[in-house]
Parts: C-alpha cells; structure tokens; sequence
C-alpha cells in the first residue's frame, strides 16, 4: 500500500463527497446527511490505513507524490506527510464524521438547504487534508486561502446571532494575513531559484536580512490563523456565532493550521529569523495564555468562553514551539492533536446543551445537571481534559511543553505554570455555574432540558472521551510517530537539546 496515493485521494474524496451531497434533493435531507456521513467514515477508513502504512522509522516524508501544474512557475501538485502532518490529517478524519452526527439537526432552523450545508462541511475537510499534506509552497498558501471559503458560509449562513459580522470578520482577519503570506511566498520563489517546492527551498542560503522578512510574512499569517495575542479578536466571534460542529472544526482543527505553518515553514525556510524572533514569540505566547484565560474567566456565552480559553492553549503550543527542544516541540505537536479532541468535544458537548435550551448563556442555565445527568458528566468532563487534569491527553502535552520549556528559559515556563491555574478557574466555575448548584426553575419548561444525551449523541461524545483518556494513559503510538519529525525540525534550525554542564547548570548545545 506504500504505493497507493493516499493524499491526494484523501483530499479529492471529500470533495467529490460535497458534489454528491450537495445536488441531492433538497426535500430528502435525511438522505444528504447519510451520504455525507458515509462518505466521512470512508475517509476515516484510508486514513487509518495510511496510518498503518507509515513507518515512523523511515523517511521523513513519505506517500510523496508529485504531478505538474503550472511548469513555468515551478508549480506542482506535491504531497507528502510527516509525522506532525499525519497526526493533524488523522485528527481531521477522525472529527469529521463525529462533527456531522453532531450536526444532524443544526441546520434545519436555519431555513436554507440542508444538503449544502452538509456538502460544505465536506469541502472544508477536503481543503484542510490538503493544507496538511500539501508539500509545495505555492499548493499550501492555495489551500490556506480556500480553507475560508467554506468555513465563511458555514458561520455566516447557518450560524446564530451576529453570524453575518462573525463571517466578514473572520474572512478579513484571514484574508489579511493571506496577504503577507502571498507577498513572502513570492519573495521566497525569487530568491530560491524560482521554485516552489518546500525540499528545493530547505537548502537554499537566504540573506540574514531577506530572511527575516520573509519570516514576519509567513509568520504573521500564521499567528492570525492560529491565532496568537494580538491577533486573536476574531476568534471569540466567529466561535461564538459558527454552529457548534463548524465550531468544534474551526478551534479543533482550522487553527491549527497557523501553528503547524510555523513549524513546516518558519522553522525550517528561516532557520536564523526563526530564532532571532523567538523571544518575541515566547512573549506573545505566554501574554496569550495569562490574558485569555483571565477574559475565559468573565465570559457568559458557553461558546465564547470556550473560543477564550483555545486561545491561552494556543499560547501553550507557541511556547513549546518556540523553546526550540524537542520535548517542547513534541509537546506542542502532540498538544495541537489533544486540543482537537479535547476541545471539539467541549465544543460539541456544550451545543447540545444550547439546543436543548435555546440559549448560550451561561446565566440561563444552572443546575442543568439535575434534568440531564449524563450530558452534565460529559461536560464535566470535556471541562476537565480542557484544564488539563492528569489521566487526560491534554495533560500529557502541557506537562512535556512545560518541562521542555524549563530546561532552557525557567521565567517563561513558570509563568505559563500561572495559566494551568486560572485554567481550573474559568474551567470549573463554568460548569459550577452550568450543571451545578440549584435547579434554575426556568430550566423545568423547557422541553429540551428534559431529554438527556440520545444514542446519537453518545456515539459522537464516546469515540472523543475515549481517545483522550487512551492517550492520557499511553500516548507512545502518536509520540513514536512525532518524534522523528520534530527531531527533524530541530536539526534544521541547528537546536539540540541542553545537556547538564560542570556545576549543574544547563547549558544548551547548537547555539
């Protein structure tokens, strides 16, 4: 099977899936909905045989395949995966098929076809498989932009309040940063022999001063995908307004495009700007984690809260990128990964609490728990793995970021130790305030919050609840699979990790 081409099978299936779903007629939406998730579980299927197939001790890159396109341009159609890349494309897999049970009925108040909704929902994942598995420079920034498209409609059309101001801010925000990636794509293919393949540009000797221009342009877009402080005001809005499966793929994978850009392209094309703008990386990072997490405090919309506090977990894996070891750097990868679980399922949990009760905020609910048990134990649960309490995925991540970061700068990592706390903080008092305490009597007329967690729905929470408590325990299948990349990364910006010096000190090896 090493022969087959997975990725660009995998990208293309989605969207064929979408043309499908989407000219089914639209007074048979049931039958969309089937269509697309059978269509989702088949790309779950290649994946996980395309995980089988990758040997963690081979290649760097592997299912390589390349076809022209533009030749004048140096433009090809250039796949391949890493590790990182892989664990992001099984991740999509996974949380698609999930995000369209969950999504089973969210578009029917929205009075606009239900087919489409579902046929963007697969668009979207064809556009971000192929922004993962993307090789060549100019393919990538091509993904990146249409990557938008679908996530706009999804907010704007099916979306709740404000949907309409979320989507154009969204798409701005976006749009911007695309700006200074296409200005810097552009420097890079002149000063790198007029091409765009991301091997041929590796080793290419860039200028001090050019390179670090072209890093602030792939760096900026990057930071505003993800998105780092200052760049994070859309976030909340475009979270709070998308319909919680579009949120759950927004915050659980889409994002995670910016920090897996960093470390595929700034990385490794910038090797000495990646390092001169570390600090101020680092900075941003740890400002992020203490500044979002004391606004996740005081939020009372569900779905702005937990936009709030991805944006402080972003700060973690900004961190554990920039501390430049490979515990850190593993850390971050394998945090981007348990984000998505951990946070999609927070996402969807807490949409089906909004539909049960037709409101988001937080004031509407509480003692929740006494009329749905069980869905109240799902969020407490997704709360916890969020704050990251050891025995949870989530756990696993911080701590290797933390301890890499500690080894080679002490205040970085011990302030970012200040978000863990204030984590528990918005984390618990959220769901205090939610499912806890005395019944709201408010709560007992609504129909919805008469009805606990449906067979639907535990087959979307269950899958999720297990991953993060197998990976919590054992996460040596994906950290086998991350390291070697990661190591990789390492070794092109010259960074080893420290090592004890005479008298105890550490010092660190490669500067």
């Amino acid at each position: 099977m090493s022969n087959f081409p997975f990725l660009s099978v995998l990208t293309v299936a989605p969207l064929v899936g979408a043309l499908v779903v989407a000219f089914l007629p639209r007074h048979r939406p049931e039958l969309a909905k089937q269509v697309a998730f059978a269509w989702s579980l088949l790309v779950l299927v290649l994946s996980v045989v395309m995980w089988v197939s990758f040997n963690a001790g081979g290649d760097r890159f592997q299912f390589r395949e390349s076809y022209s396109w533009i030749p004048n341009w140096g433009v090809s159609f250039t796949f391949a995966a890493d590790g990182i890349a892989l664990v992001m494309l099984m991740l999509i897999a996974v949380l698609v098929p999930l995000v369209i049970l969950a999504s089973w009925h969210d578009a029917e108040s929205s009075k606009r076809s239900i087919p489409v909704y579902f046929a963007l929902l697969l668009i979207l994942e064809s556009t971000m498989i192929g922004v993962f598995a993307a090789a060549d420079v100019f393919l990538f920034y091509v993904f990146f932009e249409v990557m938008l498209v679908p996530m706009y409609f999804l907010i704007g059309s099916y979306g709740g309040h404000q949907r309409q101001y979320a989507a154009v801010k969204f798409f701005l925000y976006s749009l911007v940063g695309g700006l200074f990636m296409l200005a810097a794509v552009i420097g890079l293919w002149v000063v790198g022999g007029k091409t765009f393949d991301w091997q041929a540009l590796s080793q290419v000797d860039i200028s001090t001063g050019t390179e670090r221009w072209l890093f602030l342009g792939f760096f900026l877009a990057f930071a505003i995908k993800a998105p780092f402080f200052p760049f994070h005001t859309w976030l909340p809005d475009a979270g709070g307004a998308a319909p919680a499966g579009a949120a759950a793929l927004l915050v659980g994978v889409l994002d995670k495009v910016g920090t897996f850009g960093i470390l595929r392209y700034c990385l490794p094309l910038f090797p000495e700007a990646s390092k001169w703008f570390a600090p101020w990386a680092l900075a941003l990072g740890v400002i992020g984690i203490i500044y979002a997490a004391l606004l996740a405090v005081g939020q009372n919309d569900l779905k702005r809260l937990v936009s709030y506090t991805s944006i402080a977990h972003f700060g973690f894996i900004g961190v554990g990128i920039f501390a430049f070891t490979t515990q850190a750097g593993t850390g971050a990868v394998l945090y981007m990964l348990n984000h998505g679980l951990a946070t999609g399922l927070l996402f969807l949990v807490v949409g089906m609490l909004i539909s049960r009760r037709g409101s988001a905020l937080i004031s509407d609910f509480g003692g929740a728990g006494k009329l749905v048990p069980v869905l109240a134990g799902v969020l407490f649960f997704a709360g916890l793995a969020s704050l990251a309490l050891p025995g949870t995925a989530p756990f696993i991540s911080e701590f290797l970021v933390l301890i890499g970061t500690f080894t080679v700068n002490k205040p970085v990592a011990v302030i970012a130790t200040v978000g863990i706390i204030l984590a528990a903080a918005y984390v618990l008092w959220m769901v205090q305030r939610t499912t806890q305490g005395t019944l709201n009597p408010t709560l007992t007329e609504v129909d919805g919050m008469r009805r606990d967690l449906n067979l639907r729905e535990k087959v979307v929470v269950a899958p999720l609840v297990a991953l993060i408590l197998l990976l919590g325990f054992y996460p040596k299948p994906v950290t086998d699979v991350i390291n070697p990349a990661v190591q990789a990364t390492m070794d092109d910006i010259g960074r080893t990790d420290p090592a004890p010096s005479v008298g105890g000190t550490v010092q660190e090896a490669g500067r």
